[in-house]
């Protein structure tokens, strides 16, 4: 077996890791659900490896990504359920149907998207999928099918600060949102109100419901600011890490570390790396 840039080989590696006798034994006792991990993992070292304009590493932690796609879509073709060639059929009839201005006929190739079109597109698609649904559960003998939500396409897998603005988003198309962001500064006043409320009563049972309650409010708040709450995230944690990094610097230089000094004295050096360049 040799490297190729053939995605033909990569299928062909896989199969041979996924081979019950001669295959590696860890690759052969993996399923769907002990793999997400992995698959999650590797989306974030590729948005890494983007941060870091890193473009050396980039080419292999895409590789690793696809190699996820792969290896998800082996395990499918092994139970008779679909393959490679279906993930990729899916998702090349997804573009070129999203896409009617670049893929469709004369009348509308070279035109901007119609208003409105986009979302009929999506609509279109999620009718057919909820068709589909229905008619596997009534395949495995579900007698009551059950009607999809306006939500269910929102993974659950997703981190839990983009699930909830992406949720907002799609109650927000049908009407269910605030008009404005001065509101939701009310409501968050509000859920702190009820976090102190659960904090003094002692009812740690609550703390994480509010504290919950809380951070959707912030998260409603960034949408209707046009702010990406895991972007505004990321860059406080940046913001600390460099400001905390300063304390250990400023502290390196008297031969100690912030286990030997005060709060006081690691304030006072967080004030300062404030207003350093």
């Amino acid at each position: 077996m040799t490297p190729s840039r053939d995605i033909s080989r990569l299928l062909e590696i896989m199969a041979a890791l996924r081979d019950p006798e001669t295959g590696c034994p860890w690759d052969v006792e993996q399923s769907f659900e002990t793999i997400v991990p992995y698959t999650i993992e590797e989306a974030y070292e590729v948005a890494d490896a983007i941060e870091r304009k890193d473009m050396v590493d980039l080419p292999d932690e895409l590789g690793d990504l696809l190699l996820q796609v792969v290896f998800h879509s082996r395990m499918a073709e092994e139970a008779g359920q679909f393959d490679f060639g279906d993930v990729v059929e899916a998702i090349t009839r997804k573009m070129i149907r999203r896409h009617p201005h670049v893929f469709g006929d004369d009348s509308v190739r070279g035109k901007k998207l119609a208003k409105g079109m986009w979302e009929k597109i999506k609509a279109e698609e999620k009718a057919e999928k909820a068709a589909r649904h229905a008619e596997t559960q009534k395949a495995a003998g579900v007698e009551q099918v059950e009607h999809l939500s306006l939500l269910d396409d929102v993974p659950r897998a997703l981190p839990a600060l983009i699930r909830a603005i992406k949720l907002q988003r799609k109650a927000a198309r049908v009407g269910f949102d605030w008009d404005t962001a001065p509101p939701i500064l009310d409501k968050i006043e509000e859920e702190i109100g009820e976090l102190r409320e659960v904090m003094a009563s002692g009812q740690e049972d609550k703390v994480r419901e509010e504290y919950g309650d809380l951070l959707f409010a912030l998260v409603n708040l960034g949408r209707h600011l046009d702010v990406e709450p895991e972007a505004a995230l990321e860059a406080a944690n940046h913001k600390f890490f460099t400001r905390f990094r300063h304390i250990e610097r400023r502290l390196g230089e008297q031969d100690r570390n912030p286990a030997d000094a005060t709060l006081d004295e690691m304030e006072a050096l967080w004030q300062e790396a404030k207003t350093a360049k």
